[in-house]
């Protein structure tokens, strides 16, 4: 019987080995974005001839596949190239947070703040802090896609932890709970917007930025227990050992010395007046930093809080500096950006093939047709509601290795989801749950998702032998048991027809 259960225990670790394989077999990811662009070229050609076109279920206009190897196309590709790298925008958030948290790790901030604040707080505390943190970091947007997964690394590796293991907890944290938080975050209006549109079809009903509100705030915790669970008990002890680097920040001496006590005093001071002052200007009902509604959500704040996060960083890491003796003069401070920026080359390198990619299967319109058609095909099962939603789910995530902007495939499977599942009997705003559930848990695997490239890089600083194929192994398992289980606690919730949100 020992034997059996031991056969049982190895076979998911043997599939995950023989994916991470497979995937280290694979192109450079540059030459495997290339490859895909070919691809795309080929297959609009392919399907343009043979007259391929869907009606838009958003506006109902005809939209035709065009091909890329067409007159037309060309001219687009031509044309667009630059326009496409400098206006993608990751690249600008990617650049401008490393400014900031890239002075922060040079002058040595980052390191004596984790070190002060964790070097004694229970290592089991740990993960399920970091999933808390990107969890609820949703509310700077992509914004914590740039932050949460360098600091996640920085501190496992500060408590003698792999940080390989920490940035790709940080990094499922922010992307797989990208639309849960305890709070109503600027998602939440954007797709409310889209549902009730879509839901205008059937009846007037205005689905509201909390029509999901009472199921987030359920699956914050379930995700923070199962990402902890899943980090801890089954990465770390498959990845640490296997793909660590001797020396690589690991195994050091993290102790605080008395003057970066002292620094961390003085930078503590500076952050608490910079957050004062801010406050005296974000709080007033007349702030200009607020909504016409006098609301944050959504509003300039929101949406210019990258600068405003920038500015907290420099000012502490500058302060930190200066008092640790890491700046000793003023040209010391653009210097040090400058090399943290060094660590993003190759970053940009693959944003340059990544973003003719996505704009190349966009003007295409290969994504439309492949949605369109995915959904007309699920449309046409005579199945119960709630086995409907669990293969609609399945449908999302699918689409989202193919789509990865949240926004952009809600508004093509809205106007086709939220009204047929009305007319079963489904109100629009489990299905915006469900699609939710689907789209982030499967983004840390999307080929599309451009902050990928941005991980890998960070990976590469502490072992640079770890591969594509190490990260695909690493991610998979989270992606399929988040999805597993989040969709199972919602398709419960459903079941026992608990309200998702305020009615």
């Amino acid at each position: 019987m020992s034997s059996m259960n031991t056969g049982a225990a190895t076979r998911p670790s043997n599939l995950i080995r023989r994916i991470e394989r497979i995937g280290d077999k694979l192109p450079h990811p540059f030459y495997l974005f290339i490859y895909l662009c070919a691809a795309v070229m080929v297959l609009s050609a392919l399907v343009a001839a043979a007259g391929g076109g869907v009606t838009h279920p958003g506006n109902g206009s005809e939209v035709a596949v065009r091909s890329l190897l067409s007159g037309e196309g060309l001219v687009y590709i031509l044309s667009s190239t630059v326009d496409n790298f400098v206006s993608f925008k990751p690249l600008g958030l990617v650049l401008c947070m490393m400014l900031a948290v890239g002075l922060m790790q040079e002058v040595g901030l980052a390191d004596a703040a984790i070190k002060a604040s964790l070097l004694n707080a229970p290592r089991k505390f740990v993960t399920g802090t970091i999933f808390l943190v990107g969890i609820i970091g949703n509310l700077a947007s992509d914004a914590a896609f740039i932050l949460v997964p360098p600091l996640a690394g920085i501190v496992f590796a500060a408590t003698n932890r792999n940080p390989i293991v920490g940035i790709a907890a940080g990094f499922v944290a922010v992307a797989a709970g990208f639309t849960a938080n305890i709070f109503i975050a600027g998602t939440d209006v954007l797709l409310s917007g889209i549902s009730t549109e879509a839901a205008a079809v059937v009846r007037a009903v205005e689905v509201s930025p909390a029509a999901n509100w009472y199921f987030m705030l359920v699956s914050v915790p379930l995700l923070v227990v199962a990402g902890t669970l899943i980090t801890d008990k089954y990465i770390e002890p498959r990845f640490s050992a296997l793909h660590s680097r001797e020396g690589a920040d690991m195994g050091q001496s993290y102790s605080v010395s008395e003057r970066e006590k002292t620094a961390l005093k003085w930078t503590l001071a500076a952050a608490a007046l910079y957050l004062g002052l801010f406050l005296l200007v974000l709080l007033p009902a007349g702030s200009p930093l607020r909504n016409a509604e006098g609301g944050l959500v959504p509003s300039p704040f929101l949406s210019g809080i990258i600068p405003v996060i920038m500015g907290f960083f420099i000012l502490c890491a500058v302060v930190f500096g200066v008092k640790s003796g890491a700046i000793q003069r003023a040209d010391d401070v653009p210097g040090l950006m400058a090399k943290a920026l060094k660590s993003v080359g190759g970053y940009i390198v693959l944003v340059f093939v990544i973003a003719q990619f996505i704009a190349w299967f966009n003007w295409s319109n290969l994504a439309i047709f492949v949605a369109v058609n995915g959904a007309e095909w699920l449309s046409g099962l005579p199945l119960p509601n709630l086995v409907m939603l669990a293969l609609f789910m399945v449908l999302a995530g699918a689409m989202n290795l193919i789509v990865f902007s949240g926004s952009a495939q809600w508004a093509i499977m809205a106007p086709v989801f939220i009204p047929l599942f009305m007319l079963l009997g489904v109100e629009p705003a489990d299905t915006q749950m469900a699609y939710r559930i689907a789209d982030s848990t499967t983004n840390i695997i999307s080929p599309t998702n451009p902050y990928i490239p941005m991980v890998l890089a960070l990976i590469a600083r502490y072992n640079p032998e770890v591969r594509f194929g190490t990260f695909l192994a690493m991610m998979l398992p989270y992606a399929l048991l988040l999805f597993g289980i989040w969709g199972s606690a919602f398709l419960l919730y459903f079941l026992l027809g608990l309200p998702v949100g305020p009615m």
